[in-house]
């Protein structure tokens, strides 16, 4: 055993990872990943790489447009690749609130009275609002799933009660980026596709710490975002059918569009997108040891960086409940590497403050809505959040725990 595990350590070198990260060298402590990672070398090179060569838009003979062309065909295949997913089915925007906006626009234009779309109180504000928005153009009903307070879970039983022959979509995230939650996806697709409702997965969270394959999870379109793992800021709607894409009224300009470009308005930034190539890229070289198609080596490489983030989660939330004037928010047994947190007759925005004297990056958030409205958060004045990235180390943590003991 000890053998392997000398093995799993070279495979995931932190100290190699961290060195992709120029931003690093500032000296903070960057436990701000829930805002998005900072950006490796090789996707700020992409990006001025393309920035200084002649891109023009995709349709013509010449070279610049066929570059336009072959970089976009480059980031469809690549954000398939990460979700398993076919790349005639991503559709590509600047981030997921945009996208998931429009597609809520698409579906939800032929509700009528008397349908309903079930929510969940554990997602992000760009996976609920179009949704909302839409029902209430409609009239249709809303039916929320709600969380443990005590542990933050999304208790899957209740979707049973949630769901019916009614329920045109149901929205729920992969991994909440407020409080780490991790739903059991699988059972609530399931019951999802018994009344033949609609699945949109927001990832956005869950893509840079869990290997997601569209086709093994059943949903029918998963949200993804790039300045989450530190891409550029991109985004893409993965349709598990492309077909179902030309059943949708079109967003696009063009009358002509078809395919994934139908929910597409205007042109690209294609800088951004070879960005997202690149970090796409990024992401299957995390593990030295994986090995094969780009696919294999993302699913490989983000289990090793699962695995060595586990720890380090396991480790901070030990050391955080052993300091009495610190209440960690949630208890989930499934979770991404990012955590809420209270001190004891402190502000969340004081003691963020008393972080950054310390040179640690943190958020103060008293949000009016989302999981901590929920909660009651703002009650005691606000959570403090942290994230776990990539590039994290254990020395991080420990500064964390020592800053907040002081």
């Amino acid at each position: 055993m000890a053998d392997l595990r000398t093995v799993w350590r070279m495979a995931f070198d932190v100290a190699r990872i961290r060195g992709l990260f120029p931003a690093l060298g500032d000296g903070w402590v960057h436990l701000d990943s829930p805002a998005g990672m900072q950006v490796p070398e090789q996707v700020a090179t992409a990006v001025s790489t393309a920035l200084r060569a002649p891109v023009s838009g995709p349709g013509g003979l010449f070279p610049a447009s066929q570059r336009a062309e072959a970089i976009e065909d480059a980031a469809r295949r690549a954000v398939a690749d990460l979700v398993n997913g076919d790349a005639n089915g991503v559709v590509l925007g600047p981030n997921p609130a945009v996208l998931l906006d429009r597609l809520a626009e698409a579906l939800g234009e032929r509700w009528l009275i008397g349908d309903e779309v079930a929510l969940s109180r554990l997602d992000h504000q760009a996976n609920t609002v179009p949704w909302l928005r839409v029902a209430q153009r409609a009239g249709a009903t809303v039916r929320w799933a709600e969380i443990d307070i005590e542990t933050c879970e999304l208790p899957a039983w209740q979707y049973e009660n949630l769901i019916s022959h009614r329920t045109r979509v149901v929205a729920v995230t992969a991994a909440s980026g407020a409080v780490g939650t991790r739903p059991d996806l699988p059972r609530i697709i399931a019951q999802a596709k018994e009344q033949g409702a609609f699945v949109v997965v927001d990832a956005s969270s869950a893509a840079p710490f869990v290997p997601m394959d569209i086709a093994a999870l059943g949903a029918d379109v998963i949200a993804v975002s790039a300045s989450a793992w530190g891409g550029p800021a991109v985004a893409a709607l993965v349709f598990a059918d492309p077909a179902a894409i030309d059943r949708l009224p079109a967003s696009s300009l063009d009358p002509r569009a078809t395919g994934p470009r139908r929910l597409e308005l205007g042109g690209h930034a294609y800088p951004m997108l070879a960005g997202l190539v690149a970090s796409v890229d990024y992401l299957a070289e995390l593990d030295d040891a994986a090995t094969g198609t780009r696919r294999e080596r993302i699913a490989t490489s983000i289990s090793s960086a699962k695995s060595y983030q586990a720890g380090l989660l396991s480790r901070l939330i030990g050391d955080l409940r052993q300091l009495r004037h610190v209440m960690v928010i949630g208890d989930a047994m499934r979770r991404i590497p990012a955590l809420a947190f209270t001190v004891a007759d402190r502000k969340a925005a004081e003691v963020v403050e008393d972080l950054a004297e310390h040179g640690i990056c943190a958020f103060a958030d008293d949000t009016p809505t989302g999981v901590f409205a929920t909660l009651g958060v703002g009650e005691v004045g606000g959570a403090i959040r942290v994230g776990l990235a990539h590039y994290t180390t254990a020395v991080e943590v420990d500064q964390l725990v020592s800053a907040l003991s002081r």
